[in-house]
C-alpha cells in the first residue's frame, strides 16, 4: 500500500484527530475505518481507491437522508451532528462538481450514448456514474438527465 492512498490519508487523520483530541472527528474517521475494515474482512479484498470512494459517497448519502428524517421529526440537534460528519467524511472525497460541469458532462453522455428518452437513462448513467463518483450527488444527476429528456 502506497503512502498516497486514500486509505493511507485517512490513517493519518485518524491519528492527528487523537493528538488533537477531536473527538467528533475521531469518531467519524473512524466510522469509516470500521467501514473498510467491514467490506475486507466480508468480501477478502483489498480495498481500494476506486471501493473507497463508493464507499464515502454512501456513508455521505446515508447522512443526507437522516439528516432530512431528523429535521422532519423536529430532532436539530441530531441532524446537526450528521451534518458535521458529512463534512470531515466530504474532505476525503474529490471537490464537488459545479452545476455547470455537471450539465456539460450529462450533455456529453447524452450525445455521446445517441440516448433518445427516458428508455436510455440508464446507458448514459452507466457513462455518468464512474466519472462522477463521490464528485455528485447521483439524485442531482438522474434529475438533470431526465430534464435533458424532456
Amino acid at each position: 500500500m502506497s503512502d498516497d492512498t486514500l486509505k493511507a490519508r485517512i490513517k493519518v487523520e485518524m491519528k492527528e484527530a487523537m493528538r488533537a483530541k477531536d473527538k467528533p472527528r475521531l469518531g467519524t474517521i473512524r466510522l469509516i475505518q470500521a467501514e473498510i475494515k467491514r467490506i475486507e474482512v466480508d468480501e477478502r479484498i483489498e480495498v481500494d481507491d476506486a471501493r473507497l470512494l463508493v464507499v464515502l459517497d454512501k456513508m455521505s448519502k446515508q447522512r443526507r437522508d437522516s439528516i432530512k428524517q431528523f429535521t422532519d421529526a423536529g430532532r436539530t440537534e441530531l441532524a446537526d451532528i450528521e451534518a458535521a460528519e458529512i463534512s470531515i467524511i466530504q474532505e476525503f472525497l474529490p471537490a464537488q462538481l459545479s452545476d455547470e460541469e455537471l450539465a456539460t458532462l450529462v450533455a456529453e453522455a447524452v450525445s455521446s450514448t445517441g440516448a433518445q428518452s427516458m428508455k436510455d437513462m440508464g446507458k448514459v448513467m452507466g457513462i455518468l456514474k464512474p466519472q462522477l463518483q463521490g464528485r455528485a450527488d447521483m439524485g442531482e444527476v438522474s434529475k438533470k438527465i431526465k430534464a435533458a429528456f424532456s
